[in-house]
């Protein structure tokens, strides 16, 4: 199990970058923009800057949604192997069978 605090911080990133995800669109769209001044491209830079840096989704760390563990993360089931297997074992996901041979 994951110590709380790291999951919680997690939780905070994963709000804070839903929260700042269409303003820090449109900054990038400008500052990427060849067309526009380079004032213009300039300022949309600084102000992307001025943004908290936990609304980066870059920041988001996949954790397992049982254990909280970072690595070994399946996405599409969105658990970590440890945790898949032992719901598995336990016939909890339909269609996983534990190999043996």
């Amino acid at each position: 199990m994951a110590k709380k605090s790291s999951i919680e911080k997690n939780k905070r990133r994963m709000k804070l970058a839903k929260s700042f995800a269409g303003r820090r669109e449109r900054l990038k769209t400008i500052a990427n923009n060849d067309s526009l001044s380079m004032e213009e491209r300039f300022e949309a830079r600084l102000k992307l800057a001025e943004l908290p840096r936990n609304s980066s989704p870059t920041r988001i760390r996949n954790r397992c949604e049982i254990t909280g563990r970072p690595r070994a993360f399946n996405r599409k089931l969105k658990m970590s192997r440890i945790a898949l297997r032992e719901l598995g074992s336990k016939g909890l996901i339909p269609g996983l069978v534990k190999s043996s041979w």
